[in-house]
C-alpha cells in the first residue's frame, strides 16, 4: 500500500514494481490511500493500474498482512502521516530499488526507500522513513535520523549526522564530519561547510 498519490508516491510505486520484477519480495500491489488526492493525480493513478482505495483510514481496516510505504517527499509531512498509520498498527516496508547500491555494514529503519541510482558505501545508518532518491549518494559511516529527504543528486561526505527530519535539496552537498540539526533545509545546489543548527534554511556556495 503507498501512502501518497503525488508525483513521489507513484515513483515509490515503480520502485516497488522493480523489487518485484527484479525477484524480490513478492509484494501484491494493493493501492494507494490519500486523504486529498487532486484529481489529476487520480487519473495518473488510474492510468498505472493500481486503484485509490480512500483515505488514510482505510488502513484502520486493511488485512493483517498489509504493509505500507509513505511515498511523500516533504519529511515533517512524512513523519506527521507515519504517526497516523503507526497508530493503526500497519508495519512499514522498505524498498531498494535495484538499480541502487547499499553497501556493506549499512543498518536501515523501517520505511526506508532507496530510489534508482542511489548509493550507499559502508558503515552508514539510516533511520526510519529515511528517503534516498535518485542517484543521492551518502558516504561511509554517515548516520541520518527519522524521516530525512536526501533528493536527487545530492551528496552526503562521509562521517556526517542528519538529524531527524532533514531535508536536503537537489544536488546540494555535505562536506565531510558536518552535523545538519533536526528540521533544517539545505536549499537545493548549497554547499555546506559548516554544521548547520536547528530549524533552519541554508542556501548557497558557501551554504549560509
Amino acid at each position: 500500500m503507498v501512502v501518497g498519490c503525488g508525483g513521489h508516491g507513484r515513483e515509490v510505486l515503480t520502485i516497488a514494481r522493480a523489487v518485484v520484477a527484479a525477484g524480490g519480495p513478492r509484494w501484491h500491489l494493493a493501492g494507494f490511500v490519500d486523504d486529498r488526492p487532486s484529481d489529476e493525480n487520480l487519473k495518473r493513478v488510474q492510468r498505472l493500474d493500481v486503484p485509490y482505495l480512500g483515505g488514510v483510514a482505510w488502513l484502520r481496516d486493511a488485512p493483517p498482512d498489509t504493509h505500507h510505504v509513505i511515498g511523500i517527499g516533504d519529511p515533517r509531512v512524512r513523519r506527521a502521516v507515519a504517526a497516523r498509520v503507526d497508530a493503526y498498527g500497519t508495519p512499514a516496508a522498505s524498498l531498494v530499488h535495484p538499480d541502487a547500491t547499499v553497501g556493506p555494514d549499512t543498518r536501515y529503519g523501517a520505511g526506508f526507500v532507496a530510489f534508482p541510482g542511489a548509493r550507499v558505501t559502508t558503515n552508514v545508518t539510516l533511520g526510519r522513513h529515511v528517503h534516498l532518491n535518485q542517484n543521492a549518494t551518502v558516504g561511509h559511516d554517515c548516520v541520518l535520523a527519522d524521516f530525512v529527504s536526501v533528493n536527487p543528486l545530492a551528496a552526503i561526505s562521509g562521517d556526517c549526522r542528519l538529524a531527524e527530519g532533514v531535508l536536503v535539496g537537489t544536488t546540494a552537498a555535505v562536506l565531510q564530519g558536518l552535523r545538519v540539526g533536526r528540521d533544517s533545509t539545505l536549499g537545493a545546489g548549497a554547499c555546506v561547510v559548516r554544521d548547520v543548527p536547528d530549524g533552519v534554511v541554508v542556501k548557497g556556495v558557501p551554504a549560509r
